[in-house]
């Protein structure tokens, strides 16, 4: 398996289970950079601040989980992409009281590499859709 693939999976693995950026720190760059045209993530530039947001929103959404669909790799670029649907439903306190509400929110993640560790991420995600679906938009 590419080299790359494996850090990418690890990252997406502790990313997407909540575990913040302790458990992601290893597999990026001390600098790695985040973009997203996403207004829920508008604030966030980087990819320890992503890494918590997503701590954070595993806190609210508390049986969230995904399903993994897509996952591969292009050498030539130095990327990996990763296409997942996340499902969580707003079980705990957060921008307002619970909604009881579910979401089932497809997104995309395309890693950039330096160095075999991700430089830079960017998420491609329909956020509006997604906060629609919870009640909070």
């Amino acid at each position: 398996m590419h080299a790359e693939t494996e850090t990418a999976r690890a990252f997406f693995t502790a990313c997407e289970t909540g575990q913040g950026w302790e458990a992601c720190r290893p597999h990026c760059t001390p600098d790695a950079t985040f973009a997203a045209q996403s207004d829920a993530l508008a604030e966030v530039r980087t990819l320890e601040q992503y890494t918590e947001w997503m701590r954070g929103i595993l806190a609210v959404l508390t049986d969230g989980t995904y399903d993994l669909h897509f996952f591969a790799a292009d050498p030539e670029r130095n990327a990996v992409c990763a296409y997942a649907t996340f499902i969580g439903t707003h079980l705990a306190s957060g921008p307002c009281p619970p909604t009881g509400r579910t979401t089932r929110t497809d997104y995309v993640y395309v890693m950039r590499f330096q160095d075999g560790r991700i430089a830079h991420m960017t998420k491609i995600w329909n956020s509006g859709w997604a906060l629609k679906e919870l009640g909070w938009g």
